[in-house]
Order: structure tokens, then C-alpha cells, then sequence
């Protein structure tokens, strides 16, 4: 196994990693390169981010809402939605409850809402059918297990826009935290052919009951409605660490753990579908953007890397509340974790 000598990122699981003279690699030369292209942590990040909320309150004169945010429960969208209420935004909040928050996700969620006073709204999907079909990913051995959660979420943030003639989604993806992302073992979360043929092989229930957002779909949306999606937290010297801080003080946010483990579903992605089905460790992306925003050491994150991925019985648990949604015995979920991999161009995919 080769690591980089500047990221920890490693060529164990992906063929798309390459390696300079200096044992640097192409994932964190390139973060680098984009520090003042997208990422301005600086003065210049305070003038834009002053000309995104005139341009947003702007457009929000005399209507219901400014914008619209994501709500997960994690710290992106928490701080961003902090943020919002600081900066006098008015904000539709919008979260997926899909049976699997955590308690603390929950809690983190109730304060939130109750201290920025923003109107909040949830889509709960039939959880049969939503249960079916993220089955049917699990079956199908495809690496973005995640499809249906965010499809539907965007569904229905897409809907709300239209409903409320809103322009702007202010999004919490970010330079800091999530600048490196090893390619491969992904696929877009709107392609609808795929996730047809997906469940036409391995689904049971019906999709009837279910709102989907496809690739034309979402493309028509954003030229009609003349949509735009910022990420602010672009424009700011984002700290994790002090976003923490910031979040407990406003409103006792408290910590749930790693990035995405404030759902069950995902931490179970992350954490035990990706490692044990592909051999990927999403731990070495977020830890390698951290080193490259500045935020840890090299030698800090190759200790972090070195502890347990999980703990057992904490994932016990979570991998009992899948089996008990998902209607899964003990064998079929063994079987399925034994089961060959796939791609998802293995399947149909949109062309």
C-alpha cells in the first residue's frame, strides 16, 4: 500500500489515486490548488458571502422565505442553519425522517429548530416501500446505498421551491471538511433508470407511494425556476471544532461522533458497508480535507486513522434496528454482506 506523504490518503481501494515525485497525490495537490478558487476563509470570502445574503434577502422581499436549507442533524447543515438565523435569514428548514436518526440527531434537530424560530417541515417516506428499496440497493451490491434517502430529500426540497417560488437552496457541503473525496464506488443519487432497473430485480413492494427527482427533472427545475445552490461555508474560516462549540452554546447541540453519524442508515454506510463490501475507509477523505483546510495534523490523523472504525456494539445495535426495518433475518442480512459487489453501471444507468 502506497500513502500520500502530505494527506493520508492511500491506493489500497482506488485505482484513481496517482503519486508525484514527492509521494504527494492528486487528491490533495488539486484541494490545494482550489484554496482562493473556491474556498476563501479570508477577506475576500467576507465580501462575497456579504453580496450572497443582499442578493438573497433581495430576492426574499415580500415573499414567505429566503431560502431553503437541509436539516440532517449533522454539523454542516446544523451550523449553516446557526449561521442563517444570525444573519436574519428567512429559512425553510426541510429534513428526511426515515426512521433512522439517532436520538442525539433527534435531540440536536429539536434544539435547533427551537432556537433559530425557523418553520420547519419533514418528509417521512412510506417506510415499507423506502425500507424495499434501499433493500434492494443492499441486494444488488451497489456502493451508494444512500440513493433513496437523498433522492427523496431532494424531491421534496425541490417541490417545496416551486411551492414556495423560492430561489435559493443554501446548501452545507463544504471545502473544509469534505475538499477530498476518493472517486469511485459512487454514483449520482437523480439517476432514475438505474434505480428503476435496481428495484425491477431485487425490490418486492411497489414505488407508488414514494416522490422521486430525476436528472431531466431537476435540470428542468433549475432552469425554470432559475435555482441556485450556494454553499457559504466556502465563504468563511470553517472550524469544526468551533462550529461545535458555537452550536452547543447556541442551543446544546451535542456531539454525535465522526461526520455522517448522526443517521443510523448512513453511519452504517459508512462505516460497515463501504469497508466491509469494498474495502473503502471513508475516514482517510474526511481526515485528508481536514489536513488540507488546516484543521489537524498529518500525524493526527494517522492516530485517528489507527483506532477501531466502530464500536461493536453500537454497530450491533444499528445493524439490528436495519434488520428489524428491512424485515431481514440473521441469514439473508449474512448473505447479503457475502455477496459479490457491483458497480452501479452493472445495471441500467441514464445515458
Amino acid at each position: 500500500m502506497i500513502r500520500c506523504t502530505r494527506c493520508i490518503m492511500d491506493d489500497s481501494s482506488d485505482s484513481y489515486i496517482r503519486f508525484d515525485e514527492n509521494g504527494y497525490c492528486n487528491y490533495c495537490t488539486r484541494a490545494i490548488q482550489n484554496i482562493g478558487k473556491i474556498y476563501f476563509p479570508n477577506e475576500e470570502g467576507q465580501k462575497k458571502l456579504a453580496e450572497l445574503l443582499s442578493e438573497v434577502k433581495k430576492f426574499g422581499q415580500n415573499k414567505k422565505y429566503d431560502c431553503i436549507m437541509g436539516i440532517s442533524g449533522g454539523l454542516d447543515s446544523s451550523y449553516l442553519a446557526y449561521l442563517g438565523a444570525k444573519w436574519g435569514l428567512k429559512v425553510l428548514a426541510v429534513h428526511i425522517d426515515d426512521g433512522y436518526d439517532t436520538e442525539i440527531s433527534k435531540l440536536n434537530i429539536s434544539r435547533l429548530i427551537s432556537a433559530t424560530g425557523f418553520d420547519y417541515e419533514v418528509i417521512k417516506p412510506d417506510p415499507i416501500q423506502y425500507n424495499d428499496l434501499t433493500l434492494s440497493y443492499m441486494k444488488a451490491g451497489v456502493p451508494n446505498i444512500a440513493v433513496p434517502q437523498d433522492n427523496i430529500l431532494f424531491a421534496f426540497i425541490y417541490k417545496k421551491m416551486r411551492e414556495y417560488h423560492m430561489q435559493y437552496f443554501l446548501s452545507g457541503g463544504n471545502f473544509a471538511l469534505e475538499c477530498i473525496l476518493q472517486r469511485g464506488n459512487t454514483h449520482t443519487a437523480y439517476d432514475m433508470d438505474n434505480l428503476i432497473d435496481i428495484h425491477n430485480k431485487f425490490g418486492k413492494e411497489p414505488l407508488d407511494k414514494l416522490e422521486f427527482l430525476s436528472t431531466s427533472q431537476r435540470n428542468v427545475n433549475s432552469r425554470l425556476l432559475g435555482l441556485k445552490s450556494p454553499r457559504p461555508l466556502d465563504y468563511i474560516d470553517y472550524n469544526r471544532d468551533r462550529a461545535f462549540r458555537e452550536l452547543k452554546d447556541y442551543c446544546g447541540f451535542e456531539y454525535y461522533g465522526r461526520k455522517h453519524l448522526e443517521n443510523i442508515l448512513t453511519a452504517f454506510a459508512q462505516l460497515y458497508w463501504f469497508p466491509k463490501k469494498f474495502g473503502v475507509d471513508k475516514r482517510t477523505s474526511h481526515l485528508s480535507s481536514m489536513i488540507v483546510s488546516g484543521q489537524m495534523t498529518r500525524e493526527e490523523a494517522l492516530r485517528q486513522l489507527s483506532e477501531p472504525l466502530y464500536d461493536e456494539k453500537q454497530m450491533e445495535d444499528y445493524i439490528s434496528i436495519i434488520k428489524r426495518n428491512m424485515k431481514i433475518s440473521d441469514e439473508e442480512f449474512e448473505a447479503i454482506m457475502s455477496a459479490p459487489t457491483h458497480q452501479h453501471e452493472d445495471y441500467v444507468v441514464e445515458r
